[in-house]
């Protein structure tokens, strides 16, 4: 994704201390971050822990004399890409609604002509009031794209809507909005990720050791780049992306009945899910007590949702599967390709450092009928933008 410079807008709100997090992973990221405060932000956290954090001076003074000699708000609203309110206060959604100018953050904020994001954080009545509701919705018509509040405990010991979500949450709304080149649009696409669960008992169930992160990584990648995505998940530790359908299932068998009742929709289906090949032949009513001796499962196969995706596959449709392998990896998978009807088998191997499950990166070839690309150690991101390109046919 190209680095953007991405301002942030804090205020007023018991949730500030989560930005820290926010404006640490956007620098990490490369992305140059601008932070501006609200005076009443300040009680909360330090504008020093928001310097350090993102490398630029933090602004807060309509007046200060510090800067260079220009209008300061119009060059920082002229420079920058992405503008993010978060945490968002009652007060200052009343002010940006009504475009209210009073301050350093509100004056650039009214200036600026770039993507805005409103990330709500207040306690549930303030959220709830219809003064509040409609502010919200006057942003949303003049094109601000609105995070909306998670549900939990709040600071004032009241529980229900109004937290701030969290900072990967927001980081995932502002990468969802900042991409430029939408060359997916009109494309709807579906992933599948993540592992199965087959249950024994009440108690017990089989599944593997899929984290879910290359299917997230190519769900969110295929949204930035425009498409309409719809993800299919297993059970994971991973929050749900945002701007996308969110299909949570359990078992092979829920998952072969979300897929093959949209993929006739689709323009593509990508399956780096983990499915389960077999399943417990019967679940046990009660808890499998231990006994003296062995134990042993029968087992019977589950649905093979790819065969049934590559022997249904319409014209022009792309089928995209995935090959955890550990030996003969580049063989196993062309043998699939061929046997599936897929379009690509995207091929990795357990054994080789940096790749397979429970890690950050991966490393795998692409392989087609007439042709195998390696693409290396990369980021599951970067990974995923490169699988997309290559199979979806960016020019």
């Amino acid at each position: 994704m190209e680095k953007k410079c991405i301002m942030i807008g804090v205020t007023g709100g018991i949730a500030v201390y989560k930005i820290c997090s926010l404006v640490s992973s956007l620098k990490k990221k490369g992305h140059e971050v601008h932070v501006l405060m609200t005076k009443e932000a300040e009680e909360f956290v330090s504008a020093l822990t928001f310097q350090t954090l993102s490398g630029q001076r933090v602004i807060r003074d309509m007046f200060s004399v510090d800067f260079q000699p220009d209008v300061h708000h119009i060059s920082l609203a002229k420079k920058a890409e992405c503008f993010v309110l978060a945490p968002a206060t009652a007060n200052i959604i009343a002010k940006v609604s009504h475009g209210i100018a009073d301050d350093m953050l509100t004056t650039t904020f009214l200036a600026a002509d770039c993507p805005k994001i409103i990330v709500p954080a207040m306690n549930t009545g303030m959220l709830e009031n219809p003064i509040t509701q409609d502010n919200i919705e006057t942003c949303r018509k003049y094109g601000m794209h609105i995070l909306e509040s998670a549900s939990g405990y709040l600071a004032c010991g009241d529980t229900g809507k109004g937290r701030l979500p969290e900072p990967d949450v927001i980081l995932d709304k502002i990468e969802s909005v900042i991409e430029q080149d939408r060359w997916m649009k009109g494309k709807k696409i579906l992933v599948t990720a993540g592992p199965t669960r087959e249950e024994l008992d009440p108690v017990r169930y089989l599944t593997n050791h899929s984290s879910g992160k290359m299917g997230y990584a190519l769900a969110k990648a295929a949204r930035n780049l425009g498409a309409e995505v719809t993800l299919v998940s297993g059970q994971t530790n991973l929050a749900v992306p945002a701007d996308m359908e969110f299909v949570s299932v359990f078992s092979a068998a829920d998952m072969a009945e979300a897929v093959l009742s949209r993929s006739d929709d689709m323009d593509a289906v990508i399956m780096a899910a983990a499915v389960a090949d077999y399943t417990p032949a019967e679940k046990a009513e009660n808890k499998i007590k231990k006994s003296e001796g062995e134990f042993s499962i029968a087992m019977k196969r589950t649905t093979d949702i790819l065969q049934n995706l590559g022997d249904r596959k319409k014209d022009g449709q792309v089928l995209i599967g995935f090959a955890m392998e550990t030996e003969n990896p580049l063989s196993n998978a062309a043998g699939k390709l061929e046997k599936k009807n897929a379009d690509y088998i995207i091929a990795n191997s357990i054994n080789e450092e940096g790749a397979g499950f429970q890690v950050d990166t991966n490393s795998v070839t692409i392989i087609s009928r007439d042709h195998q690309e390696r693409l290396g150690l990369l980021s599951k991101e970067e990974t995923a933008e490169k699988i997309l390109a290559y199979c979806l046919g960016k020019e």
